[in-house]
């Protein structure tokens, strides 16, 4: 059996985990070291390290500090790991705790984060999913019920001095065209909340000031919310500093592609099972500098889908050249407004998008000026028929309970 080389207490704050951190930083000391050909089991907070609560006050989720966000389980040191090669990551099984088979999707509020589709929903509001196996399903979203695909939605190796210095710079150049644009348009490095694992004193102050807040992808992985690396998926990092310092963690039970309610996916604590290995100047050799991956064999089977095309034509009906963000943003809204006509909230509808197995793709970005995006959204998942029919729609939902929602204050 593999060993739990980090492990967690859901009922301790993760502050006081030292294999625990929330920025990104190379001087973030390793928290356990491993050798290539190991395999071994972490342990992971939820991404908010336990500020969202399983009941119905969406006030949690309106009043979350994203300040501390992610708590990341890390970062592991693989011995002989030098910058320049791709660390190969076997994602070998994931799961959840026994003690906690549940997960939490929310809408964050406009002013504190926002989601892809903020103009639209611009309050907090959050459902509850409660996990059945494999299978889950929501006291807030009735009539629907799907299998998971867990995946880490957070995963990375530690950046170079170098690398981090390039983020914080452009980041900060890209912030400050608009400093007081809501939401934020990057998150920059912010000592005061910061977790810097096992580092102390003046070291951890000089550390949390630069650190690289989580937030977006980069070049070395970090938070690319892709739902299909789950159990039988293999990672190819990029590593730029010795040891590689592998960190993860934001365990998503299931997400739907874009994770569009920015607290997008069915969110959850639980373990991940891995074995690493390196492939010595691998970057070079592949010409690599973001991961690359092969997808996991295990999906949830589900191939019939309705497909709601969008177009890079706005809400308000403003032309945009081949901008795939509004194609997919149109798709998103089309598919929302279809299902309030079988009775679901649009907020109801929304997540749904946000936590069921809905591919995403960019479908067309070459007839000038619309680029066309769709969202394929899986017909199984419901307890009824949703296609269209000559009948019209019939109403399955009645409307008795909603998404919760917290007004901001």
């Amino acid at each position: 059996m593999a060993e739990t080389i980090i492990k967690i207490d859901l009922k301790q704050s993760p502050y006081e985990n030292e294999k625990v951190h929330n920025r990104w930083h190379p001087d973030i000391p390793m928290a356990v070291m491993v050798k290539p050909g190991d395999d071994f089991i972490i342990e992971c907070y939820d991404w908010t390290g336990g500020q969202i609560k399983n009941d119905d006050d969406a006030s949690d989720v309106r009043d979350v500090d994203l300040t501390q966000v992610h708590f990341l389980s890390g970062p592991v040191g693989i011995e002989g790991a030098e910058p320049g090669d791709l660390l190969e990551v076997d994602i070998l099984d994931i799961g959840t705790f026994a003690e906690s088979l549940w997960g939490f999707n929310g809408f964050f509020s406009k002013k504190n984060g926002g989601g892809f589709l903020t103009e639209h929903f611009p309050e907090a509001q959050k459902s509850i999913w409660d996990f059945n196996g494999m299978f889950t399903k929501s006291r807030h979203v009735p009539q629907v019920e799907f299998a998971g695909l867990i995946h880490p939605g957070l995963i990375g190796c530690l950046p170079s001095k170098e690398l981090l210095e390039e983020w914080n710079k452009r980041e900060k150049a890209l912030y400050d065209t608009d400093p007081d644009a809501v939401p934020a348009l990057a998150t920059l490095p912010y000592a005061e909340t910061a977790h810097m694992g096992q580092l102390k004193g003046e070291d951890k102050a000089k550390a949390a000031a630069e650190g690289a807040r989580t937030v977006p992808p980069r070049e070395h992985g970090g938070n690319c919310d892709i739902k299909d690396l789950s159990r039988g998926s293999k990672v190819y990092f990029p590593v730029y500093v010795k040891n590689a310092g592998l960190s993860m963690g934001d365990l998503h039970f299931s997400q739907g592609d874009g994770e569009i309610t920015f607290c997008g996916a069915i969110e959850m604590a639980g373990w991940i099972h891995l074995r690493v290995n390196l492939i010595k100047d691998g970057m070079k050799k592949y010409g690599i500098k973001n991961p690359i991956f092969k997808p996991s064999p295990i999906t949830p089977k589900y191939d019939d889908y309705l497909i709601f095309e969008g177009i890079s034509v706005d809400e308000k009906g403003k032309q945009h050249y081949l901008d795939v963000h509004i194609a997919y943003r149109q798709a998103c809204l089309n598919a929302i407004e279809y299902m309030t006509k079988f009775g679901y909230s649009r907020a109801q509808a929304y997540a749904i998008l946000g936590v069921a197995p809905v591919q995403g793709h960019i479908s067309g970005v070459v007839d000038i000026p619309n680029a066309c995006a769709t969202l394929w959204l899986p017909t199984d998942i419901f307890e009824f028929d949703i296609k269209p029919n000559a009948s019209g729609p019939t109403k399955a939902v009645d409307g008795s309970v909603d998404v919760p929602l917290a007004p901001d204050l």
